[in-house]
Parts: C-alpha cells; structure tokens; sequence
C-alpha cells in the first residue's frame, strides 16, 4: 500500500548501521534480561501470558488516543473515536469510523501527493511499556472488511540521532466483515520497521521494552489482496488490544 507498506530505499545507506541497530536491540535486551534477575522476581522472569494494553469499556479511554488524517496536510478524510454500549448494557466498545477521500483541498500550502488516510494513535506512555516477555499483539475486533494497519511505537534509536519522531513498526490486519468477533494474533516479528510510512529496506529487529505508543489507522487505497479499499465510509469496533505470550 502506497501510504505504509513501501520499499524505502532512501533511507539508511550503510550496512554498518543495520548491525549497530541489532546489536543495541540485542544488549538491551540482555541488560533488562539481567536487571530482571537481579532483582530476584520470579514473576518478571515469567510474566503473565497474556497482558492489557488498552481496554475500550469505558470513556476514561478516550483520555489516552488522539485522532490523525489527512485534513492536517490538506487532505478531505475525516475520523472519530466513540466509546458505544454493545447493547447488553453491561460493557462497551470503542468505535473507530469515518471517510476517506482521495481528494485535496485546492490552493493547500501542503504538497500533497496522496491522501486518503486516518489513525487513532494513542498518546506516549508515562515511560515505557515493557513486553520483552510477549512475542505477539491481540486485537479484539469488529469491522467492515476494510484493512487496518496496527502500528508499535519504539524509543527512537534506528532513525538518526536528533529527530524527535519515534520510531515506527507496522503490520497490516484484516478485518472480515461480518457481526462477530475477530481476534486478530500479529507475532512481533511481522512488524516491520518504517519511516514515515514507507518500510525500512534493512534488517532490524524491535526493541519490545520500549514501547511508548501504538496505533491503529486505515488507508483509502492498498492493503492485502482481497481486502475492501477505495474511497468512502470506515468503522470498526475495538473491544481490547493485549500482549501475548505465545511460545
């Protein structure tokens, strides 16, 4: 897809950078591995096998996401994020919903060579989350056959030294159209790395203790085959989002 999933050639020329990413990704790694033994804490050794990340039941979750599209750069798409009772008037859900238009505002001061996007992305953490223990990202869902992007957001280390952006892992998944539940399992290591919605041509591997945000966002035109695309009306419902310990 032209938006998230591209080759990004232009970024990161030098091979020596690619085994510098993986080597500071690999000692982090053994150094929360060792602080965890220090401390003696059988329960951080072996966490949980599975762990909330973001719950939709109540309003109070509105608090923590913040909504993104196109309109910032002279694009027509629009979003909202709405937390709705499923009926049984004992929990609810958040909706994810909007429009996405291919088209721009004319005379924008933004040179806009593509529109047709929007994301619900959460705001940063009070620090870091730490899902060393967890190998994959559930999604509770319920949508409209539309493919969605799941984006993991990493202490910024990979992109050059200096920028404020974060960096950014992202993974496609589909959501079938139907009135029943999805759980949609994303092991990490399908997260690719990205820049700006483009992928990183490079081997690097994430850092999962430092996560300091996530998001989940949707495009007019790509995604997998099969999936429906184009312009026109999104909505899709999000009951949780959970870490896993898979293996």
């Amino acid at each position: 897809m032209e938006f998230s999933i591209q080759c990004c050639r232009s970024f990161f020329l030098l091979e020596g950078k690619f085994d510098m990413s993986r080597f500071r990704s690999l000692l982090q790694a053994s150094l929360n591995a060792t602080r965890k033994v220090l401390a003696g804490n059988i329960e951080d050794l072996i966490p949980p096998s599975e762990r909330y990340i973001f719950n939709f039941s109540s309003k109070d979750e509105l608090k923590n996401w913040h909504l993104y599209s196109d309109s910032e750069y002279g694009g027509l798409s629009s979003a909202a994020l709405e937390i709705k009772d499923t009926g049984n008037g004992s929990t609810s859900v958040g909706v994810f919903s909007g429009n996405l238009s291919l088209d721009v505002i004319e005379g924008s001061k933004w040179n806009m060579t593509r529109s047709g996007f929007c994301g619900m992305r959460s705001k940063k953490f009070d620090g870091f989350i730490d899902l060393d223990g967890y190998d994959t990202i559930a999604l509770k869902l319920k949508g409209d056959g539309r493919c969605y992007i799941s984006t993991i957001y990493t202490e910024n280390w990979v992109n050059s030294p200096g920028q404020d952006e974060d960096n950014s892992w992202q993974a496609f998944v589909s959501v079938p159209k139907d009135n029943n539940w999805y759980i949609a399992k994303i092991p990490l290591t399908r997260y690719a790395p990205t820049w700006r919605g483009n992928i990183i041509n490079a081997r690097m591997e994430m850092n999962p203790a430092r996560i300091v945000g996530m998001s989940l966002s949707v495009n007019a035109e790509g995604g997998v085959p099969g999936a429906k695309s184009g312009p026109g009306d999104f909505e899709v419902k999000v009951d949780w989002i959970k870490a896993l310990r898979m293996q």
